[in-house]
């Protein structure tokens, strides 16, 4: 006489082969490599002068959804995406950071401009926040607007007295929803912000 197996035991065969397909898909989604990019740094002016101070230039703060590698679009005021298969070469706050002791240092105006101080203290720190560092859909179809938005403050550090605040934005408009246009236009968009903001750090730097 033959005996029924028990449904459960007829079962588990199933789940495993489905758990091990569930697993190679992972695998191979995750071999599947991302397209990685980097904002240029923008040309700037070089200083008539050098002044042997030192600047530091620190880490924007910024929101969660703002501190990854990934590229934001906002569908919604409220609502936040990434672009899929894509990121950037550091978080988006790091980039940023980079982006801005590079553009600084290439003015030739000061001693030193870093990421951190060479001594125990330097003679200006710049804080930010970006506030905005996102493509969002835009009135015109199949287009977008990517925005970046920077709240800045010099603060001198003999006295610890903030010299100076001011907020940066830029936007500048995707000619289309692909990847490569909206990358193209966070460039454009950083090339636009960075000279004036260098400029600005430039001229309220003194008196250390």
């Amino acid at each position: 006489m033959t005996k029924k197996l028990p449904l459960l035991f007829l079962q588990v065969p199933l789940l495993l082969l489905l758990a091990g397909c569930a697993a190679i898909s992972s695998l191979e989604a995750a071999s599947e490599p991302l397209e990685i990019y980097e904002l240029r740094t923008p040309k700037v002016p070089q200083s008539a002068s050098r002044r042997n101070i030192e600047i530091v230039i620190a880490e924007p703060t910024t929101t969660g959804a703002l501190a990854t590698e990934r590229i934001m679009i906002r569908p919604t005021p409220l609502q936040a995406q990434y672009l899929p298969g894509v990121r950037w070469a550091d978080t988006a706050p790091v980039m940023v950071q980079t982006l801005m002791v590079r553009s600084l240092a290439e003015t030739d105006a000061f001693g030193s401009v870093g990421r951190g101080p060479v001594g125990a203290v330097p003679d200006f720190t710049a804080l930010s926040e970006l506030t905005d560092f996102q493509a969002e859909t835009a009135e015109v179809e199949s287009t977008a607007i990517v925005r970046v938005r920077m709240v800045m403050r010099l603060v001198r550090e003999s006295d610890a007295k903030v010299v100076a605040t001011r907020t940066f934005s830029i936007a500048a408009t995707a000619g289309s929803t692909d990847t490569e246009a909206i990358v193209a236009a966070f460039d454009e968009s950083i090339s636009r912000l960075l000279p004036p903001l260098v400029s600005w750090i430039a001229r309220n730097s003194v008196g250390s």
